[in-house]
């Protein structure tokens, strides 16, 4: 298992959130996805075969622009 994590600078609220959640969820090989608010950070567990920019499109598919930590 790895955990690739992402800063969105647009998250506000747990709207945002909930998009970005149901977004990436649907990524073949990712097992949990975790929204911190406050921090505008994205923390995505997924399994080796899954890329980074997979799951970095995933995150802009939903509106958010996605910088690696």
């Amino acid at each position: 298992m790895k955990t690739t994590t992402f800063i969105a600078l647009e998250i506000e609220c747990q709207g945002c959130a909930s998009a970005i959640k149901k977004s990436v969820g649907t990524v073949a090989g990712v097992s949990d996805v975790q929204v911190d608010v406050d921090a505008k950070r994205v923390t995505v567990s997924h399994d080796e075969a899954t890329s980074a920019d997979v799951i970095k499109a995933a995150v802009e598919k939903a509106g958010f622009s996605a910088q690696s930590c």
